[in-house]
C-alpha cells in the first residue's frame, strides 16, 4: 500500500493596481486549501499598495526580482522561469490599466512580459475588477474581448457596493 505522489498542480496568481487587490492573502489562503496546489504570486508595483506582503504565505515575485536575477547571458530569465513553472495563471485582479497593456501587446513589467510569453496550451484566466464607471466606457469591453480572442478566460466581475461607495459592476 505504498501512496503514489500527488502530481503537484502550480498556479501562478498575478495582482495588479485595483483595489481589489486587498483580497489577494484570502485568494492565496483559498488557494492552498486545496490539495496539491502549490501557488506562487507576481505583483505590480501599483498592487502593492493594497495588500500587507507578510500575509501572504507564498513566494512573492515583483519587477526587482526580474533585474536582480539576471546578470548575464547564461542566467534565467524570471518571467520565462514563472511560464514555465506555472500550470495555469490567475489574473486577480486585472485593474484596466494591465488590461489596456495586455489589449495591446505592452510588456513592461514582470507580470506582463510573464503573460506576453505564456504557453497558450495552458490556461489563463482573468478577473477584471474596477469601477463601475471605468467598466462601463467602451473600450474595456473591446479589451476584454481581445484578450478572449487570444484564449484567455474571463471571470466575469459581479454587482456589489464597492470601496469607493458606488454600487455596480
Amino acid at each position: 500500500s505504498s501512496a503514489v505522489p500527488q502530481k503537484k498542480h502550480h498556479v501562478l496568481v498575478g495582482v495588479t493596481g485595483s483595489v481589489a487587490a486587498l483580497k489577494l492573502p484570502l485568494l492565496v489562503a483559498e488557494l492552498l486549501k486545496i490539495p496539491g496546489v502549490e501557488v506562487k504570486v507576481v505583483t505590480t508595483e501599483r498592487a502593492k499598495h493594497f495588500y500587507n506582503s507578510q500575509e501572504v504565505p507564498v513566494t512573492l515575485y515583483s519587477d526587482e526580482d526580474e533585474w536582480q536575477l539576471w546578470q548575464g547571458r547564461a542566467d534565467p530569465v524570471l518571467h520565462i522561469e514563472l511560464r514555465r513553472w506555472a500550470d495555469l495563471l490567475l489574473v486577480a485582479p486585472l485593474d484596466a490599466n494591465t488590461l489596456a497593456k495586455l489589449a495591446n501587446g505592452i510588456c513592461d513589467n514582470l507580470l506582463t512580459c510573464v503573460i506576453r510569453a505564456w504557453d497558450l496550451s495552458k490556461p489563463l484566466l482573468f478577473c477584471p475588477a474596477m469601477n463601475t464607471a471605468m467598466w462601463e466606457h467602451p473600450i474595456t469591453a473591446q479589451q476584454v474581448e481581445q484578450l478572449k480572442g487570444f484564449g484567455y478566460t474571463e471571470i466575469p466581475c459581479v454587482v456589489k457596493k464597492l470601496v469607493c461607495g458606488d454600487e455596480g459592476q
